[in-house]
């Protein structure tokens, strides 16, 4: 609600819609004290030849007793300024020197009778603002029951003893006799938003606050306690809220729901074999024959022979490899080799048909991971003797077909198995790799083969 003004009427020249009251005390006539003289109170003249006193007409003897629109009408013991063009006092002034006045205040004083004091049969009369009911007595006149009041149309007329107030309703001012709107929102009644309107104005907030019932402040709305309006986790804030989504996932455009984050597609890195997401997670698989290490990511070989998890016979021998194992059978020489040994085969000298062949076989064997990185040095092969004369010259007799290895001799006496490009496994290759010696001193040749099984498994680790 906004400032009230108020414009006062007062009683005064300026403002002729108000009559002016100047009233001389009724006089009595009173003998001195001390001294056998009479005399007359003021507004009263002693008559020598009757000896009363008798009311001087001040509008007579007093030269501009009323002065501007006012006329002045005598009264017992004193006088009247009132407005000349006033209708409602029109009729009991048309007499500038009538005393049938009435008007507010308290009635004029009557004639007190007196042996030696003039009887004077004048009506009583109220000040202006008020009037005389049935009982002779002056009461207030309601100038905004009556519409007698000069208020604007836009001010309000409020009555008051003797007289009103023209004001202004709440909302208003008063300015140059118009009330006017107070735009309440120029001085910061509203914390936030303000919208005037005649006569008052109206706060309102912002989205994410409530107006208190102060009808001015406000107020914080906790949409995690009221609506909840996120899927998963709500934050409040000053004036709004943030959606917040569990590990795992991550949040939608429309910022309220949630959907599963596929942390498998981030890197191909994120597990060793295999990564399956499954709802706000993932885990790391390994394949057959692996088991997930501490770390979840990574795969570590089982190895079957140790742990007597395999299928081999009693006859076999279990080779562990990367992922698996291999059952391998008892070493079986072709003729005319002979076994003597564990893993070796040899060609007796005397016998004919083994002057084109290696001397002995050795079996080895060894696995790779499938697409080891190449170059890479995977097995090395050593003379045992070395002879005076004697040279020794290395080479792959076969299983090289396509090329994936190749010898380099590191030494006089040795050699290295080079792989130059990567496989993929799961595969089986198996390589003769020889060594040949040669001596010029005696003019003798000769070689002995290793058979190197290479078991490449089925992945990289």
């Amino acid at each position: 609600m906004g400032p009230r003004s108020f414009e006062p009427m007062h009683s005064g020249l300026c403002r002729q819609r108000r009559m002016i009251l100047t009233v001389t005390i009724l006089a009595l006539w009173l003998p001195h004290p001390g001294n056998a003289q009479q005399q007359c109170t003021n507004g009263f003249d002693l008559d020598r030849q009757s000896g009363q006193c008798l009311d001087i007409d001040e509008c007579r003897t007093i030269p501009e007793a009323c002065r501007g629109d006012m006329m002045c009408v005598n009264q017992n013991g004193g006088y009247l300024c009132i407005p000349r063009t006033n209708p409602v006092y029109r009729g009991p002034y048309s007499n500038p020197y009538s005393t049938s006045y009435s008007g507010p205040y308290p009635a004029a004083a009557p004639p007190v009778p007196a042996s030696n004091y003039p009887t004077i049969s004048r009506p009583l009369v109220c000040r202006f603002g008020y009037q005389m009911d049935e009982g002779n007595q002056c009461v207030d006149v309601d100038e905004c029951a009556t519409d007698s009041h000069q208020c604007n149309p836009t001010q309000i007329c409020i009555n008051t003893e003797g007289g009103y107030t023209c004001s202004c309703t709440d909302g208003y001012w008063l300015l140059e006799g118009q009330c006017l709107d107070i735009d309440e929102c120029r001085y910061g009644y509203c914390q936030q938003l303000c919208a005037n309107v005649p006569g008052s104005y109206s706060c309102t907030c912002n989205p994410g606050f409530t107006l208190n019932d102060d009808g001015r402040s406000c107020q914080d709305v906790n949409e995690c306690e009221t609506e909840n309006p996120c899927v998963q986790t709500c934050v409040n804030t000053y004036g709004s809220f943030i959606c917040r989504c569990d590990p795992g996932y991550e949040l939608e455009e429309d910022g309220i729901h949630c959907s599963d984050m596929d942390e498998c597609s981030f890197s191909e890195f994120l597990c060793q074999h295999e990564c399956v997401n499954q709802p706000g997670s993932y885990f790391c698989s390994c394949p057959p024959g692996y088991v997930l290490l501490d770390d979840n990511r990574s795969c570590q070989d089982i190895n079957e022979c140790e742990h007597r998890n395999h299928t081999c016979t009693s006859l076999q021998t279990c080779y562990n490899l990367q992922g698996g194992f291999k059952c391998i059978d008892p070493i079986s020489c072709e003729e005319p080799y002979l076994l003597i040994g564990e893993n070796r085969c040899m060609c007796p000298a005397e016998h004919t048909s083994c002057r084109d062949q290696p001397f002995t076989i050795l079996y080895r064997d060894m696995d790779v991971v499938s697409g080891r990185s190449v170059p890479a040095d995977i097995f090395q092969m050593q003379a045992t003797t070395r002879y005076p004369g004697a040279y020794y010259i290395f080479q792959i007799k076969s299983g090289n077909e396509g090329r994936e290895f190749y010898m380099r001799q590191t030494g006089p006496i040795s050699a290295t198995l080079v792989m130059t490009r990567p496989i993929k496994g799961p595969r089986d290759i198996q390589l003769d790799l020889e060594m040949i010696t040669v001596n010029t001193v005696i003019n003798f040749r000769g070689s002995s083969v290793i058979r190197l099984r290479i078991y490449v498994s089925q992945y990289p680790f």
